[in-house]
């Protein structure tokens, strides 16, 4: 019964936050890479932001205890950014990896947005990056960060 309850509001929780990043989207449609026959000169890059959010159960004696939603952009060259989106999938997967890791190791408690701890959140998705896309991936942006507890 409890392991029900548990995997209940994982749903719930990533429902809601599914929900509340659609309801909260940038108006209008998303930006549309450059094609490379039409891309800026040389140093010039893109930011490739993901269309849904990254929503990350915390747990504490195997109970919910809150939920942390980020969005998250990928720095790359104008002319990689159709790579980046067409790897979507695979980076979604190994960011996730990483957040759950993260939040497993106790980065999401307390002072959550304290320096060294989003400093090694970062390092730990520009790795995730680096190893999905190679050079294209100049970066990982956290560009929005919340947390809910319950």
């Amino acid at each position: 019964m409890r392991l029900l309850l548990v995997l209940v509001l994982i749903v719930v929780g990533a429902l809601a936050g599914g929900g509340a990043g659609y309801a909260l989207r940038p108006s209008g449609p998303p930006p549309m890479p450059v094609p490379e026959e039409e891309a800026a000169p040389d140093g010039t890059y893109a930011f490739v932001e993901f269309g849904s959010q990254f929503v990350v159960p915390l747990t504490e004696d195997g109970e919910i205890t809150g939920l942390v939603a980020l969005s998250l952009s990928v720095e790359t060259e104008a002319t990689q950014a159709q790579t980046v989106m067409d790897r979507e999938p695979r980076l979604r997967d190994a960011f996730l990896r990483v957040l759950f890791d993260h939040a497993n190791a106790g980065g999401f408690d307390g002072a959550f947005t304290d320096g060294q701890r989003m400093r090694d959140l970062r390092t730990r998705l520009d790795m995730a990056a680096s190893e999905e896309l190679g050079s294209a991936a100049r970066g990982v942006l956290i560009t929005n960060l919340a947390r809910q507890d319950m």
